[in-house]
C-alpha cells in the first residue's frame, strides 16, 4: 500500500509540474466528444478523449507488468 501511495503522488506531482505543457494537448476536443453549450449551462463528456486514454493506460499496465 505505501508503495501505491508513493507512486501515485509522484504521479500527481509529475503532471503538476508538466501542467503547462499538457494543457496545450487537444485531449477533451477530440473529434466525437461531446460538448453542449447553453445560455445558462455547458456540458461535456469527453467519450473519445475517456477511450483514448484507457486504450494508452491498459497498453502501458501491460507491458509494465
Amino acid at each position: 500500500m505505501q508503495k501505491v501511495l508513493i507512486i501515485s503522488g509522484a504521479v500527481v506531482l509529475t503532471i503538476g509540474l508538466l501542467w503547462p505543457w499538457l494543457s496545450k494537448l487537444p485531449l477533451g476536443k477530440l473529434p466525437g466528444d461531446i460538448f453542449v453549450q447553453s445560455y445558462k449551462y455547458s456540458f461535456g463528456f469527453p467519450i473519445v478523449t475517456c477511450i483514448l486514454i484507457s486504450i494508452i493506460l491498459t497498453i502501458l499496465m501491460n507491458v509494465w507488468k
